[in-house]
């Protein structure tokens, strides 16, 4: 099993942008939240999780919450990343989202990438990096 996934849900489509080069980069399977279920995440060495901050800084929970959610129990030991999208407030939602993971016992790979708005050049090369280590995890 030397697969990675990006899983990701994307409003503006900045989260996607940043989805699209972490994957590239990592050379993963790419699926929107909407498309992924708990019975895949044993499929997969490594999965970067991608979701941008939503009301006051916390995960969209229409699609992206109640997937990862379900996902929880199957994350024990798994390989992840995490980074998302914001337009306000400090990054709380990601720092609490990477509490809850390492409370879960997964191993995270890097710091959750946070990038504002739209991703430039310099913050899709941010992703670039982070899919390089999803690869090599």
């Amino acid at each position: 099993m030397n697969k990675t996934a990006v899983v990701y849900w994307s409003g503006t489509g900045n989260t996607q942008a940043m989805a699209e080069a972490v994957a590239k980069a990592a050379g993963a399977d790419l699926f929107t939240a909407a498309e992924f279920v708990t019975d895949m995440v044993d499929q997969y060495k490594a999965i970067a999780f991608g979701c941008p901050s939503m009301g006051s800084e916390e995960l969209e929970d229409s699609e992206f919450a109640p997937m990862f959610e379900s996902c929880k129990p199957a994350l024990r030991g798994k390989k992840i990343a995490l980074f998302g999208s914001y337009g306000w407030g400090d990054g709380e939602w990601m720092r609490t989202w990477e509490e809850d993971c390492k409370t879960l016992g997964a191993d995270l790979l890097a710091d959750g990438l946070i990038l504002n708005e739209t991703p430039d050049e310099a913050g899709l090369e941010q992703c670039r990096v982070l899919g390089k280590a999803l690869a090599e995890a």
